[in-house]
């Protein structure tokens, strides 16, 4: 069996369209149907179902794609023992993270990986919505989130704290709210389906329902117009540290709550294999992160991973 039609086949699920994979894997849509029927012969099993208008995984093709995400990441760990001893980094890192993130942090974590490692190649792609890791043939997905139990892996890379923030003129014009009563009483600037905000009061979760002239789909806009004096703004820390820094925002501490704690992850896909440009990913981004912590207020250091690289089963 040609791995590199495995390679394929998982390419085609995680894309959903031969004329997808053949732009993602620089190739042509006959090329692509040709290799899929040749491995579909091999295996005796059609892998997909196939219109002129869509394409789906068969109930053979489902049984198979963890087979060959298996297939895939033994090749790749075979490879790695032999590849990345003594010459550096080398393959292709493929990743997703959140835009607000992955451009302040993670961009710059990879360009100096690149830098330092010539052979190393990474495809990261900026998202805030959750990405399937396996089905994508993805190495890590970089989250913030609470996680809960699932069946991937993740370790905790740094805490990021939900904050309050506005802008100096805002604060000059409105004050600052004490409590999450006066809170209620000030313009607050939402992301979409986040009515209400979360705090802790005595270890457990407040909800404070708030309300503004303004609600947006991006942390960038909410951030933009919490800038500009709309209202008072949430957002995770790691989503506006740059900003306080610079004084175009100030955090709002409340007396009767505590910000919520949320981590920013690595998540894998299995954790049978993890190339050596993963784990150098990994350490990079904790020691850029955990390098500022002693000046992010309410933010601990997270406690060293374990041997097993603190992996927790996730979502």
């Amino acid at each position: 069996m040609d791995l590199a039609d495995v390679s394929l086949f998982r390419t085609i699920a995680s894309v959903g369209s031969l004329s997808a994979a053949a732009r993602q894997m620089g190739t042509t849509p006959m090329s692509v149907s040709r290799r899929l029927a040749g491995l579909e012969a091999e295996l005796g099993a059609r892998l997909f179902h196939r219109t002129t208008r869509s394409l789906s995984l068969t109930p053979e093709g489902e049984a198979f794609l963890p087979h060959a995400v298996a297939l895939i990441e033994a090749r790749d760990s075979a490879l790695d023992s032999v590849s990345s001893s003594g010459s550096g980094l080398s393959g292709v890192l493929k990743m997703t993270a959140p835009n607000v993130i992955g451009h302040s942090v993670v961009v710059p974590v990879v360009a100096k990986l690149i830098a330092d490692n010539p052979a190393l190649r990474v495809d990261l792609t900026l998202s805030d919505g959750v990405i399937d890791i396996a089905t994508a043939g993805l190495d890590v997905a970089v989250r913030v989130a609470e996680m809960k139990p699932s069946d991937l892996i993740a370790t905790r890379v740094a805490d990021n704290p939900f904050t309050l923030i506005a802008s100096p003129g805002y604060v000059a014009r409105c004050g600052k709210p004490t409590t999450t009563e006066d809170l209620v009483g000030h313009p607050c600037i939402k992301l979409h389906a986040m009515d209400s905000w979360p705090f802790l009061r005595g270890g457990e979760m407040h909800r404070v329902r708030i309300g503004g002239p303004l609600s947006a789909n991006t942390v960038d806009a909410v951030r933009a117009a919490c800038i500009a004096g709309i209202g008072i703004a949430m957002l995770t820390y790691w989503d506006v540290h740059e900003h306080i820094e610079r004084g175009e925002l100030k955090r709002i501490v409340l007396a009767d709550v505590k910000p919520l704690e949320v981590g920013i992850w690595a998540v894998f896909p299995t954790r049978t294999h993890m190339p050596a440009r993963v784990r150098a990913f990994i350490d990079a981004l904790r020691d850029r992160l955990l390098a500022a912590t002693d000046a992010v207020p309410n933010v601990t250091r997270p406690a060293a991973p374990a041997e097993d690289g603190g992996f927790v089963g996730t979502s």
